[in-house]
């Protein structure tokens, strides 16, 4: 690979990659391996979240602030899209922006019901769909300590696993081998990167 803009023979722009999918699905995970495989091209960009949560918490690298400092950057334009979902504030940087119209392929950890936002903020989206058998969920997230199984598996059952929506998307199963997950969202990211998907 020659590490050049995704899109640069073509004078297009780039394209946001939406990484979603319920709490347990292994989206991180997933991405933070995508991160370190990529980690070498300058036309492959992991946007880097803000969100009102502790750093120290655990789960993905992000910038922690205040529910002021959020409203702040927010009010301030800071952010290309921003959203709230339990109880917490997201927020993909403005810088995503110039990126994606650089041509770059930039992949942000986002929420199926922020979407719509994501669309109205990029001109080209593809969404990735991580999702997990309802079993292997309930397992990870019983490992968390901070739900029964009951709830969990009555939670589980409320909800659903499909993108709703009139958006590319590309559904990753991560129910077993993590490393075959894995190869199969790089594999996604690198035929993006040749205007294949």
């Amino acid at each position: 690979m020659d590490g050049r803009p995704a899109n640069s023979d073509t004078g297009k722009s780039g394209v946001i990659v939406v990484v979603v999918g319920p709490s347990g699905a292994g989206k991180d995970t997933l991405m933070a391996e995508a991160a370190r495989h990529f980690a070498d091209r300058d036309d492959v960009v992991f946007a880097r979240r803000t969100i009102t949560r502790d750093p120290a918490s655990g789960g993905e690298d992000h910038d922690g602030v205040s529910e002021d400092e959020f409203a702040a950057l927010e009010k301030a334009g800071r952010f290309a899209v921003s959203w709230n979902a339990h109880g917490l504030s997201y927020g993909i940087p403005k810088d995503t922006l110039d990126a994606v119209e650089d041509g770059r392929l930039v992949i942000a950890n986002g929420s199926r019901s922020a979407l719509a936002h994501f669309h109205s903020a990029y001109p080209a989206m593809l969404v990735i769909n991580v999702i997990a058998s309802r079993d292997v969920l309930a397992a990870r997230l019983e490992a968390r300590g901070r739900e029964c199984r009951e709830d969990i598996l009555r939670r589980l059952e409320r909800g659903s696993l499909a993108v709703d929506g009139d958006y590319s998307v590309v559904t990753i199963d991560n129910s077993g081998s993590l490393s075959e997950a894995a190869q199969t969202l790089i594999d996604t990211l690198e035929r993006r990167l040749f205007r294949r998907v």
